[in-house]
């Protein structure tokens, strides 16, 4: 009987678990289902980018057309998401990721956010270009009121490419998104088989499938559908963030001027004119400002636009406050640790809560 009985609930997608009881004849005991684990709910939200891109050629790993394949047949490229979770698909954006703006933000945030409290939704995964991935990925992290895994994901190279680099990005997004552990850690990113914080991450190069970092380490790492965690970041983010996405609907300008050598004041100049409530400055070294160009600085201060140093060094520029420049004697916000990109994002929500500096450098130190 116990045969025909494990066959029986074989076919139904059940395990036996038998517990004999002592004196008790094993003909007489019953047999008991242990029912299989449940797997994760999993929604993937398409925003076009490389993922989604289209080479003439095999060869073609960099000469591509991005944002060509839409998400239903993305996900039939990858029967293997199955294994690690439940997974249906939305199509946001179809676009290449260089061409999103501040709406596109706020329109993908708000769909996140509306989705995190689904009850029948474990994770989400939002496939993105890489040229502002980071971008996007940071701003989900600030706006977000949600412990469910988020986790961005893109690739380097286009899915009909040589070593296409996209699939395995997929799986490995699907499979952190699911797992439990990745409950908790603010919104994620994964490449090139790496967990990294969507605080942190930047992208270094733009020909290798390595091509993302973070200054401070990998969370964890992402090996055969299985999660292994190292760090956790301790900024503030997702459920411990002021800002909240369900009250945000539009966002001020915050432009990003280049430092270099030989420089004027006209970008900035031009900017504040156009409107720009703070001024990013993407500064050499420390966030340094050319003597040329802070008595300009200074005056559109004194109009009240916000004027914000950061650094333009690859791969982990930090700015102190009051090194340089006088930060407290010109009422000027240091980025610290954002990279330009990373800072905008964050002043333009600063500025929906306030336009006091001292407010901004405390929110730029927190989060």
């Amino acid at each position: 009987m116990k045969t025909s009985l494990t066959k029986l609930m074989s076919a139904m997608g059940c395990a036996l678990a038998f517990t004999l009881l002592p004196g008790v004849p094993a003909q007489a005991q019953t047999a008991t289902t242990v029912a299989p684990a449940k797997k994760a709910q999993v929604v993937i939200l398409a925003t076009g980018g490389t993922i989604a891109g289209a080479g003439a050629s095999a060869a073609n790993s960099a000469t591509y057309q991005a944002a060509k394949v839409p998400v239903d047949k993305l996900l039939a490229s990858v029967p293997e998401l199955g294994n690690v979770a439940n997974v249906r698909g939305e199509q946001v954006f179809q676009i290449a990721s260089e061409s999103f703006t501040n709406e596109h933000l706020v329109k993908l945030a708000k769909r996140v956010a509306a989705l995190a409290k689904q009850p029948d939704v474990d994770g989400i995964v939002v496939t993105h270009g890489t040229d502002t991935l980071e971008e996007t990925a940071y701003f989900l992290t600030l706006t977000v009121h949600t412990s469910k895994p988020i986790v961005v994901v893109g690739s380097m190279r286009p899915g009909t490419a040589l070593s296409a680099d996209g699939a395995l990005n997929l799986y490995n997004a699907v499979a952190t998104a699911a797992a439990p552990a990745a409950a908790g850690k603010g919104v994620l990113v994964t490449m090139n088989d790496e967990i990294l914080s969507g605080r942190d991450v930047a992208k270094t190069i733009n020909i290798r499938p390595d091509a993302f970092k973070s200054p401070w380490g990998d969370l964890g790492m992402v090996v055969e559908g299985q999660t292994y965690w190292f760090r956790a970041p301790v900024k503030r983010h997702t459920v411990n963030s002021e800002f909240d996405i369900e009250q945000i609907e539009t966002l001020p300008a915050v432009e990003i001027v280049y430092g270099s050598g030989n420089a004027s004041a006209t970008a900035y100049q031009a900017y504040a004119n156009a409107g720009a409530k703070a001024l990013i400055h993407a500064g050499t070294g420390n966030g340094s400002v050319s003597g040329a160009v802070v008595p300009a600085l200074r005056e559109l201060r004194a109009k009240g636009i916000q004027i914000i140093r950061s650094s333009r060094v690859t791969g982990g520029g930090f700015v102190i406050r009051n090194a340089e420049q006088p930060d407290d004697q010109y009422d000027w916000v240091v980025a610290h640790d954002l990279n330009p990109q990373k800072a905008r994002i964050l002043a333009a929500l600063a500025l929906t809560k306030t336009n006091d500096a001292k407010s901004i450098q405390r929110i730029f130190l927190e989060y």
